[in-house]
C-alpha cells in the first residue's frame, strides 16, 4: 500500500506540533514552580494574626473580659453543635462547657476587603467539651472589622477537616 506523500508530511508536522506543545507545557510548569513567593504580610495583616493569637490565648484562659471587648455585639459563632451570638459564646467559655484548651495553628492567611479582615487558620484544637477532652482538625474562619480604628470580631466559624490531627 502506497501512502501519499502529503500524509507523511502532515504526520511529521503533527508530531512536531505535539512535541512543541509538550515543550511549552513543561517549560510553563518550570517557570511557575520558580515564581517568587508571595510577599510578607502587611503590618495590618500581622496585626490581625497577632490579635487572633491573643484571642486563642484568652479563650484558653477563659478571659471573658478581654473577649467581651473583642467580640462585636452582633458577632456570630458557628460550631459543630450549633451557632449563637456573643452572649451565649461568652457564657459557654465562662462556664467551661467548651474549654478551648490549646490551638495549634499550622497555617494562617489573611485577606483584606476594605476595613474587613478575613483570617483562615488551619489548626488542631484541643478542647474539653462536656467534660471530655477532644482534638479536632479545623479550618477556622475569623472575620474582623475595623471601626473607628479598633478591630472587633464579627464572626468565628469552625469547619472540621477530614485530615488527621497533625500534632
Amino acid at each position: 500500500m502506497n501512502v501519499p506523500r502529503t500524509y507523511g508530511r502532515v504526520n511529521a508536522a503533527l508530531k512536531a506540533s505535539i512535541i512543541g506543545l509538550c515543550f511549552l507545557l513543561v517549560s510553563g510548569q518550570v517557570s511557575v514552580a520558580q515564581a517568587p513567593k508571595a510577599s510578607a504580610n502587611t503590618s495590618t495583616e500581622q496585626e490581625i494574626i497577632a490579635l487572633s493569637k491573643d484571642k486563642w490565648q484568652w479563650m484558653s484562659d477563659k478571659n471573658v473580659d478581654k473577649l467581651t471587648a473583642l467580640f462585636d455585639d452582633k458577632s456570630m459563632f458557628v460550631h459543630m453543635g450549633g451557632s449563637w451570638g456573643k452572649s451565649q459564646e461568652l457564657d459557654v467559655i465562662k462556664s467551661g462547657n467548651i474549654w478551648y484548651k490549646k490551638a495549634t495553628v499550622h497555617l494562617t492567611t489573611v485577606n483584606m476587603i476594605g476595613n474587613t479582615a478575613i483570617l483562615l487558620s488551619d489548626l488542631d484544637l484541643v478542647a474539653v467539651v462536656g467534660g471530655n477532652e477532644v482534638v479536632n482538625p479545623f479550618m477556622v474562619t475569623e472575620v474582623y472589622i475595623n471601626q473607628n480604628g479598633k478591630w472587633t470580631m464579627g464572626q468565628l466559624s469552625f469547619s472540621k477537616l477530614m485530615r488527621p490531627v497533625k500534632n
